[in-house]
């Protein structure tokens, strides 16, 4: 079948939009969706600016965070069925992890992974997929995808790596998706003291509506650390997350936070950069821990998402959407490189 899809064929360079074709029967495991939106990351930028390094798998597909239907299923399948609504994600659940489908531009191989979202259609493992309700999520479709990657990862650090409770003070640096799923949830969490940086004073805002007390506009390391030891209590902050990956922020984390602090690295830091921090209080009590998806299990993590939306815990129409076709894929990446509020989303039934 013939498949649109956006494609990264070179590091640094914009993707290619291209009519791709998957020409093999699904194999064990493997589930063929029909994409109707896709989130977009700060993972997905990394990966096309090659922060970790060369890329290997060049020319593949990217995004790792939809809401589809499933249109058919390869042998083994068992945890989904023709029909359902689905939502896909990057962190294991359930399921058969199948071997990575294989899509042709003429002859030229069009590498994937277990998930792809960045196209019209995918083939992805089933355990990369979570079955929705039926029904009751009318209003809200275009916001899914965030259960698919910000949701569920933001849900993650706060319970599992963070290990938050009502008495913590919290320091959350960056204001992005993730970062705004955090403060909403932290209210959730019974977080009161909670307190957000960013350098851009419009998510800022936001993060103040969904329940921050106090927000600091990033200039330089040095007028923020001072306006950090103001806010904090009690030799400082007990909990700091970083969604960044900035060089800077991570140390501040660091260094701002109390001797027992749990300090959380959510963001992906550029493989060029090296951070600098003064280990001796790791061996009294300060931790440090860098996330991988919050450790999040979607099986378990997604459903309990969907009744705090649905019993109005949590508004998730509070995150904004930046919704773009996939025609205009790098102009939704170039938004987010210029510093679009909220999360931003391809909607693939406008294309």
């Amino acid at each position: 079948m013939k498949i649109k899809a956006a494609v990264l064929r070179e590091s640094l360079k914009e993707l290619v939009i291209e009519e791709i074709e998957f020409r093999d029967l699904l194999k064990a495991g493997q589930v063929l969706v029909k994409i109707q939106y896709s989130g977009i990351c700060g993972a997905q930028i990394n990966e096309i600016d090659a922060v970790k390094g060369p890329d290997k798998f060049l020319p593949h597909l990217l995004g790792h965070e939809g809401v589809g239907f499933v249109i058919d299923v390869g042998p083994g399948v068992t945890k989904v069925s023709v029909g359902d609504r689905v939502i896909l994600h990057w962190r294991k659940g359930s399921g058969i992890e199948a071997t990575p489908a294989r899509f042709f531009f003429g002859e030229t191989i069009i590498n994937s992974g277990w998930v792809t979202t960045f196209s019209d259609h995918s083939v992805v493992s089933e355990n990369r997929i979570t079955v929705l309700p039926k029904a009751g999520l009318d209003g809200i479709q275009k916001s899914l995808p965030l259960l698919g990657c910000a949701l569920t990862t933001a849900l993650g650090v706060l319970e599992n790596d963070a290990k938050v409770g009502i008495r913590d003070h919290v320091l959350i640096f960056g204001a992005g998706g993730v970062g705004l799923c955090l403060v909403g949830l932290s209210r959730i969490f019974g977080i009161r003291n909670l307190s957000v940086v960013d350098i851009d004073s419009a998510k800022l805002g936001l993060a103040k509506q969904l329940g921050a007390r106090n927000t600091i506009l990033y200039q330089d390391k040095q007028t923020c650390a001072k306006e950090l030891s103001q806010l904090s209590v009690n030799n400082g902050f007990s909990v700091a997350i970083e969604t960044s990956g900035k060089k800077t922020s991570i140390e501040l984390s660091y260094e701002l936070s109390s001797p027992n602090a749990r300090v959380v690295l959510v963001g992906v830091p550029d493989a060029r950069e090296k951070v600098s921090l003064y280990t001796l209080p790791l061996n009294f009590g300060k931790r440090i821990y860098g996330s991988h998806g919050g450790q999040s299990d979607p099986d378990r993590d997604i459903p309990f998402l969907l009744d705090l939306i649905g019993s109005g815990k949590f508004d998730v129409e509070k995150i904004p959407l930046n919704i773009y076709s996939l025609d205009d894929v790098n102009h939704a990446i170039n938004g987010i490189r210029s510093g679009n509020v909220g999360r931003t989303i391809l909607d693939m039934e406008n294309i």
